[in-house]
Formats: structure tokens, sequence, C-alpha cells
């Protein structure tokens, strides 16, 4: 019970980053949603998820993991509730970053509780079963969403996690022991508000690029400010005592090659897997089922690249796995470009399909490659780590993608002539992207081995 507890959070928070894909039209057709609004409609949700993670996984080892899950999930559930009731772009925005709030706690907490649920000879299982679950989560979100805003409209993607959120605060109030961290840190209010706010003054400039409503002076201060919010950050986090983010994870050549492969591949197809949504929505005259449907190749090469990841990571090493992995996203986002004003849907099958395969498979051996690189008491913040690496992925794939959408839109003649400049801009953009963080991430993970190989002590696995 206490690993369907954990799996029923994680499902439907990775279910609510991408089933809002589904909706996008009807967003805009029922609160008059311009794409700025849809691009905070995304990362409203994926802003506290990257901000406060690691601060809420030390609240849990404090406070107790118990008691956060149960927060976390009426959070989560009573946010969805009034997400449904929305009647503005600019209310289902604000209650969407609630509702990351709550997604941020449950994600924080649900690793370690299994850790604390079950010994490590047994631990394997559960594990997999989880990461499994949240492949499902989010490659389900398009097909679930096109058919519940077909049949029930949009509001019925956020009532369906109710029932769900009631039955998971039922089984942790029944099931769930309470469980803390033999030794707690102190929790790094300063680091969290820092590294927030210099996550939204940046999604903020780069999504007012294009249609922010605000003037260039204006972005470039806000720029400016993330700039200097991330910069104090990190100056932050080398001077306090406890901080959220260890330094030595992030001058770690291994364990940064596994970050920047898992934000791009994270940012660069769930970015442009909304785009190409409001594509077959918009632009090809599909409903949002049928998108749905069309979304099919890429939730079935998703869900199928976890196990062959974890089949390829036994036989093959990181410093192959995890760059070959974001590289197949590179290259499948690049195949799906092309798209004219005559392109049909089958179009992206090809491209979908790989892009999907190697998120899949990626995902699957983030976690694992990324304690190979770290010292024993940095395994927790380097999951957590991991995870928030996703978040800022999409944040800046959704803002940044968004600016390509809407620029290579402009000035077109005839809207499915728009339609195709702009997402084959955004299809472009993003396979370049994926294609530097495979090239980067293999050249620190290639320093990261042959460091190791120097010195065999630093070669230990820390794999739970």
């Amino acid at each position: 019970m206490i690993l369907l507890a954990v799996c029923l959070a994680v499902f439907m928070l990775l279910l609510d980053m991408t089933i809002v894909s589904s909706a996008l039209a009807d967003l805009q057709a029922s609160l008059g949603a311009d794409l700025s609004d849809l691009q905070w409609v995304i990362d409203a949700y994926a802003l506290p998820m990257a901000g406060l993670l690691l601060t809420a996984a030390t609240l849990g080892d404090r406070l107790g993991r118990r008691r956060l899950y149960l927060l976390g999930m009426a959070l989560f559930t009573t946010a969805s509730l009034v997400c449904a009731l929305s009647g503005s772009a600019a209310m289902l925005i604000g209650v969407r970053a609630v509702q990351g709030t709550g997604g941020a706690i449950l994600l924080a907490v649900s690793l370690p509780i299994i850790a604390a649920a079950y010994p490590q000879e047994r631990r394997g299982g559960p594990i997999a079963i989880y990461g499994a679950v949240m492949g499902a989560g989010s490659a389900a979100g398009p097909l679930l969403g096109g058919f519940l805003v077909t049949h029930f409209g949009w509001q019925s993607i956020f009532l369906v996690n109710l029932p769900v959120g009631v039955i998971a605060l039922i089984i942790a109030a029944r099931h769930l022991p309470e469980t803390r961290a033999e030794q707690t840190r102190p929790v790094d209010c300063v680091g969290t508000m820092l590294l927030t706010c210099g996550l939204l003054t940046g999604v903020f400039a780069v999504i007012s690029l294009h249609g922010g409503g605000i003037g260039a002076r204006a972005c470039a201060a806000l720029a400016l400010c993330a700039v200097v919010a991330l910069a104090l950050f990190l100056w932050w986090e080398g001077r306090t005592p406890a901080p959220m983010l260890s330094l030595r994870l992030v001058t770690s050549p291994g364990f940064a090659g596994v970050w920047v492969a898992a934000a791009a591949a994270s940012g660069t197809l769930i970015g442009a897997t909304n785009y190409l949504a409001l594509y077959f929505m918009n632009t090809l005259g599909y409903n949002a089922f049928e998108t749905g449907l069309r979304a099919g190749p890429l939730t079935l090469a998703t869900i199928a690249g976890a196990p062959l990841g974890i089949l390829v990571g036994k036989r093959l090493p990181s410093v192959v796995t995890i760059p070959g992995g974001v590289a197949l996203v590179a290259v499948g986002l690049w195949a799906a470009t092309g798209a004219h004003a005559g392109t049909v849907w089958t179009h992206f099958i090809f491209g979908s399909a790989l892009a999907g395969l190697g998120l899949g498979a990626l995902s699957a051996v983030t976690s694992d490659a990324a304690l190979q690189f770290v010292p024993l008491d940095d395994a927790g913040m380097a999951t957590g780590s991991v995870s928030t690496g996703r978040q800022i992925g999409i944040l800046l794939g959704v803002a940044g993608m968004g600016v390509a959408f809407g620029l290579a839109a402009a000035g077109q003649s005839g809207p499915r002539a728009a339609g195709a400049a702009a997402i084959n801009s955004v299809l472009a953009w993003g396979a370049l992207a994926a294609a530097c963080a495979a090239f980067v991430s293999l050249i620190l993970l290639s320093v990261a081995t042959i460091s190791r190989s120097h010195d065999p002590a630093t070669g230990e696995s820390l794999a739970i």
C-alpha cells in the first residue's frame, strides 16, 4: 500500500505536466488566452517544481515524510479543483502555481518514502516500478487529456485528479508510516528564494521576447535580475554550511553531464510536444482526442524506452547511455522537421517516436548514473537535483520554444504556412539544443570516466 500511495502521487503530478497540452486550443477559445498565457499555464506548474523540490525534501527529512505527503496531496487535489473552476487565464495560471507547489512536495518525499519502507536488498523492484509509473504518467497525458477535453471539456483534465487524490489521501492516512532522516540539515530559505527568483525572472524575460506586453528595456532588466539572482544563489550555496545544492555536485563533471542531459531531453521534447499539439489542433484542424491519438507513437515509444534503457544501461557505461539518450531526442526532433502547408500528421510519426524512445530510455537510467559520481552523503541531494534539472529544462524549453513558435509564424501567408513555419522552428531549435547538450554531456562524462579510471577509489556506484 505504501508503494501504491507513492505511485498514485507521482503518476498524477507527472500526468499534469503533459495533459495540459491537449487543452491548449480550448483554453485559447474559452478563456481568451494568448500564446504567452498558454506558456505560463505550463510554466507556472513547473516553476515551483524546480524551485521548491530540494527544500521540500529537507522539510520532509525534518518534519516527517508522511506529514509532507498528506500536505502535498491535499494542496495538489484542492488546487486541481480550483483550476477547473477558473474563469480567466490569470486565475488559472495562479492556481497552477499552487498545484505545482503541491507537486513539488509530493515529488520530494516520494523516493525517500520508498527508501525508508524497503531494505536495500529489496529496493530495486519498487524503484523500477516507481520509475515506470513516472514515465507512464508523462506519456499518458496527451491521450488521456485529449479524450477528456473532447468529451467533457478542458475542466475535466483537472477534475480527474479529485478521486485519485482522495483515494491517495485515504491510503496514506491509513497505511503510510511516519519517517524522518536520522540526521537533518537546516532549511536553506535564502537559497530557495534566490533560485526561485532567478528562474521566475528568467522565464518571464524569455516569454516576454514575443508578445509579453513589456518593452525591450524591461525585458533586459528581467534578464539581468535573473543572472544576478542565480549568481547570488551559487555564491550563497558555496558559503552556507547547509546548502540545498552542494557545489561538490555542480563541480563534478560526471554529475553535471547527467544533469545537462536530463534537463535538455525533458525540456526539448516536452516543450515541443506542447506546440506540436497546438499545431495539430489549430493548423491541421484535429480535435483534442484526435490529437491525443496522433501522439500515440510518441507515447508508446516513451513507455517502451524505459525497459530498453534499463537493459542497455546494464551493458554499457554511462558515458554511452546518457549522451546517447539525449542524442536520440535530437535526431528525432530533427527528423520531424520539414513541415509545409500540405503536411499531414503522419509526417511526424518517425521523428516523435525516435525522440520518445530516447527520453524514455534516458529517464530510466539518469538517477542511477548520477549516483555513480557523487559521495554517499550527497546521494539524496543528487537525485533531487536531477529532478529539479528536468523541471528547469521544461521551464526553459516551453518559454524558449514559445518565442520560436510565435516569431516564425509572424508574417507568413495563410494559417497552414504559418503553422508549418512555427512548428519547424520549434523542432529545429529543440534539435539543436538537444544535440549541443549531448555533446556537452559526452565531454563531461568522458572527463569523469577518465578521472575515475585514474582514481579507482572514486568509482564506487551508489545506485540503490
